[in-house]
């Protein structure tokens, strides 16, 4: 964990059941479409879903990962805290955007102690903002290899940004206890239903953005985030048949039927799709170029865009590689009878980076 109290890059923890459960922080996502909520509890065999919902946030309330309108947002976060009756107010969010660096460097082996002593000055030349102007924090991969080298992801965040959300929450009544990447909040909530054992890349596809993290022999291997998503397409759907934002959703979805609009559409969703396609196997085609025999067993697609009628085939065809819609409640225990499994079913895509953050301890 680095010295600025920027958390994260957890390494992953053996949880016993005999051993005291711990209070979990409320996972908060914030993205440029809607406020998704997650409130987990520990049991003796994983996790419980307690609370889960979301709203829509006015348009314009983030500009690449940076808030724009923090009492419009606090707001409707308080609101939506109320509603769903959350008492706990310590909160974990995650950040993404040009204000985040996530980058994996190459250094000779050192203790925890020479590290932290010595990561700032590795860091300068990383990071394309004044040192003194953001947060760091870093992680030792364990990677220690016969040459005497070590892996370590580096994390910078610039402080206006993560000041701007800290401010934002503590005026809504909440008390901000961790600051996470977009990429890693996703790693957490596969980590809590499936491990790491597997080889996998994970692709969270926002509104705005899409992230992409690819894990391997359990580590994360590769992060980054794109400015390309959902809303994307949307808004060319509506342009291009002159409908409503909403009908447009309906018929990105699945939820209107096209009609005579059929082949129009899949053109334009072909158009816009093959770009998000096209990141996802860059990212992979690097990871190959640096991990030949390590093959990626299958893409986990999550985020809203996930929702998006024939993505998973048409992700399916354009990789060759077996697509899975991450459910991130998949293992945990759901009480029918206070949370809806319809409604359960048809969010849960959308909920992985607040269920990521959901399961992270609070520390006293």
């Amino acid at each position: 964990m680095g010295k600025f109290g920027f958390e994260k890059l957890k390494l992953p923890s053996l949880r016993l059941p005999f051993l005291k459960r711990q209070t979990l922080s409320i996972g908060l996502d914030i993205g440029s479409h809607a406020v998704k909520i997650c409130e987990m509890a520990e049991t003796g065999t994983g996790y419980k879903l307690v609370a889960l919902g979301s709203a829509l946030l006015p348009p314009d309330s983030l500009e690449d990962g940076a808030l724009q309108d923090p009492e419009a947002v606090g707001k409707i976060i308080t609101s939506l805290v109320n509603n769903l009756k959350i008492k706990n107010k310590k909160v974990a969010i995650s950040i993404s955007g040009y204000s985040v660096i996530v980058k994996k460097i190459n250094l000779a082996t050192m203790s925890e102690e020479a590290l932290e002593k010595h990561i700032e000055s590795e860091a300068e030349q990383y990071i394309p903002f004044d040192i003194e102007d953001v947060y760091l924090d870093f992680q030792d991969l364990k990677t220690h290899a016969a040459d005497d080298r070590m892996d370590v992801m580096l994390v910078a965040a610039k402080r206006e940004v993560v000041d701007g959300y800290l401010n934002m929450l503590r005026t809504a009544g909440l008390q901000p206890v961790v600051v996470d990447v977009d990429a890693f909040a996703l790693e957490n909530a596969f980590e809590a239903n499936f491990g790491l054992a597997d080889n996998v890349a994970l692709v969270d596809i926002g509104a705005s953005k899409m992230n992409i993290n690819i894990i391997s022999q359990g580590s994360s291997i590769l992060a980054r985030d794109v400015v390309l998503g959902s809303r994307q397409l949307t808004e060319q759907i509506q342009n291009l048949f002159g409908i409503s934002f909403a009908e447009a959703e309906g018929l990105k979805t699945g939820e209107f039927s096209p009609k005579e609009k059929q082949q129009e559409l899949e053109i334009l969703f072909a158009n816009t799709c093959s770009q998000w396609v096209a990141e996802v196997k860059r990212a992979i085609d690097f990871y190959y170029s640096n991990n030949p025999d390590e093959t990626i067993s299958k893409i986990i697609l999550s985020g809203g865009g996930a929702k998006i009628q024939g993505l998973l085939e048409f992700f399916e065809k354009e990789t060759a590689i077996a697509i899975e819609i991450f459910n991130p409640f998949k293992q945990a225990a759901v009480d029918d009878r206070t949370i809806d499994p319809s409604y359960l079913k048809s969010i849960a895509p959308e909920m992985a980076l607040a269920a990521g953050l959901a399961t992270r301890p609070v520390e006293v």
